[in-house]
């Protein structure tokens, strides 16, 4: 009985001591380098997406003034060579990491990757203002994009390598025919923007972000130097369609990427809460307010009726 009673009570003992040992959830979260209440993490984002991530880290710091979230904006190439930097925490790109990005970050920087997509956008045809050629058909746009359009366009990019939008255009829309060698980059996708505004002779491609949202003042003034092209729509092919929000969320407009973010982070810190934030209820409205499609929102579409 009595070798019972030493047994419990070094049971007892043994638990209590584990019990002082173990340190809060708060405890351990103050020895992390960052956690999503405060801390500095750099991102890079891709220059397509530049004035939705604004607004992303902009509303995110202001619920959480410990933070600072540092984005460098660059063509899509550039982000992914950050995936191999240790001191970049996420990159904003719109692919997923290949299983080979994936093995070296774990092999070489020891960190797990992941990725999500969060939002989906569509690649905007804008013309000059005087332009009478606002309808196009893929096979139309293939020609400019090819240099073979029976009237002399010229197609322009935010450059002309490296970036997610000339990568799409070249996987997803000419899909092994060559671009023309005519084709032009700005430095940015505004001032893809004020080139097409000034030349009748050339035809843009920016992401929607810039140019989809009416209620933004930046947004208002782009349009009126520009003319966006309708683009047949992938369910009818009578109907012609411009890159607003139902039609990407529908699909109906034929050029949507992924907006997809990939975290490197061992911990629950900036960065994951960073990820939660854009993944979530007010990050998912951010995105509809930019008139992107949210992933993870269901989009209320219902037919409107046109006054006569």
């Amino acid at each position: 009985m009595k070798v019972r009673t030493l047994h419990i009570l070094l049971l007892l003992s043994g638990l209590l001591g584990s019990l002082l040992s173990c340190k809060s959830y708060e405890e351990q979260e103050k020895e992390l380098p960052d956690s999503r209440y405060r801390g500095t993490i750099r991102v890079s984002a891709d220059e397509s997406f530049k004035p939705v991530i604004d607004e992303q880290v902009q509303v995110y710091e202001s619920n959480h003034p410990g933070t600072r979230i540092m984005v460098d904006y660059k063509p899509e190439a550039e982000c992914l060579k950050d995936l191999l930097v240790d001191s970049v925490r996420m990159v904003i790109v719109t692919r997923r990491a290949t299983q080979e990005e994936r093995d070296w970050i774990a092999d070489s920087l020891r960190k797990a990757a992941r990725s999500m997509v969060i939002a989906r956008d569509g690649i905007a045809v804008i013309l000059h203002p005087s332009s009478t050629d606002t309808l196009l058909t893929m096979n139309d746009v293939k020609a400019i994009l090819k240099g073979s359009f029976k009237k002399n366009l010229i197609p322009v990019f935010d450059g002309v390598k490296a970036t997610s939008t000339v990568r799409f255009i070249i996987d997803s829309v000419l899909r092994g025919d060559s671009l023309t060698p005519e084709a032009m980059a700005a430095r940015s996708s505004e001032g893809v923007i004020d080139y097409v505004s000034k030349n009748p002779g050339v035809v843009g491609f920016i992401g929607v972000s810039w140019i989809g949202n009416p209620e933004d003042s930046s947004h208002l003034s782009f349009l009126k130097k520009v003319k966006v092209a309708n683009l047949q729509a992938t369910d009818i092919p009578d109907s012609y369609v411009k890159a607003y929000q139902a039609n990407i969320y529908l699909k109906r407009y034929p050029m949507v990427r992924d907006l997809v973010y990939i975290l490197k982070e061992n911990y629950r810190g900036l960065g994951t809460g960073f990820a939660n934030f854009m993944s979530g209820e007010i990050g998912q409205i951010i995105f509809k307010r930019a008139y992107l499609a949210p992933s993870f929102k269901n989009l209320s579409i219902r037919p409107v009726k046109l006054n006569e």
